[in-house]
């Protein structure tokens, strides 16, 4: 995949991505969900993903000769994908939420991605050693510092803990999807994933005495607006980790909180015509930038492996 391809497409899985964050809030309003209750609102996510991850494993079964069912061992790392990308991550957010500002979500959120980018080459062989790219996501995560500045400070509390563990567990289900589309379909990565996930939070949903909630045309339209963006976003990110480094894909995740913001003032009508969202876009974009840089040494490596005459 082209370096060009590879971040237009990543920019679109993290605009699918900020969409959600008002589209959720929109599918709370329309089905009335008590969003004081972490059991009502564990048992929205677990529909969400439940259904998604449903669909999707449906329809790779109807495609089944084109993309083979996985194996036992490709298996379990999807279900470990799920467990962390959907359970733990999902989990942590929401308890956390509780008990914290949810202006700061953005910000720790993004803490994990920039230390997986400063030590990814710890992790994958084809992940190099970059100054670049750690400056690259230095710079973007000072992006999302600058969407969080108010006061002249940004203030941390307890609930901050259990957001940083769903970081963390954001970058590991980063690192198992990363051999889970080595042996499986991205569309298997999703399907998968998601339907264990999302079952396994509808059980401890069930088991917090959460409800389910109750349909309502609007709801019905957004909720379906939910699924299909959320399984265009996973598919994709799934396909582009085929071919890119991971770390200048965390790189570029520092856009999601952007992209948040942006769609937020379209669907919510929140005000982003503020100083903090300009320096964010700038930095965020530099971060980018930087991290797609290369050394002559890195170009060279990657000229002479492909034409090793």
């Amino acid at each position: 995949m082209s370096k060009a391809k590879s971040v237009i497409l990543s920019l679109a899985v993290m605009a699918l991505w900020g969409s959600l964050f008002p589209a959720v809030k929109l599918g709370y309003r329309a089905f009335q969900i008590d969003t004081g209750s972490v059991a009502d609102v564990l048992m929205f996510a677990a529909m969400r993903f439940t259904v998604c991850g449903f669909l999707v494993s449906l329809f790779c079964l109807f495609r089944r000769k084109k993309a083979p069912v996985p194996k036992a061992p490709a298996l379990l790392k999807i279900v470990l994908v799920g467990l962390f990308a959907v359970v733990l991550h999902y989990a942590c957010t929401y308890i956390g939420l509780t008990t914290t500002d949810s202006s700061k979500t953005a910000l720790i959120k993004q803490a994990g991605s920039l230390i997986y980018v400063c030590f990814a080459f710890l992790f994958f062989k084809d992940e190099k050693f970059s100054i670049w790219k750690i400056a690259g996501a230095l710079i973007g995560f000072a992006g999302i510092v600058a969407i969080n500045w108010s006061g002249n400070r940004v203030t941390f509390r307890i609930g901050d803990l259990l957001i940083l563990a769903a970081s963390v567990c954001t970058v590991i289900s980063g690192v198992l999807s990363r051999y889970a589309v080595r042996d499986a379909s991205p569309l298997w990565v999703t399907g998968i994933s998601q339907l264990s996930g999302g079952l396994i939070l509808l059980i401890v949903a069930l088991l917090m005495g959460g409800a389910l909630p109750k349909p309502t045309p609007g709801g019905i339209l957004i909720f379906t607006y939910i699924c299909a963006a959320s399984v265009t976003g996973y598919t994709l990110w799934y396909y582009i980790l085929k071919s890119t480094e991971l770390s200048k894909l965390y790189i570029i995740k520092f856009a999601e909180p952007l992209f948040a913001c942006l769609f937020g003032a379209l669907l919510l009508s929140e005000n982003i015509l503020k100083w903090q969202y300009a320096a964010a876009f700038i930095l965020i974009s530099l971060g980018i930038i930087l991290g797609h840089l290369e050394t002559k040494k890195a170009a060279a490596d990657k000229s002479s492996a492909a034409d090793p005459e």
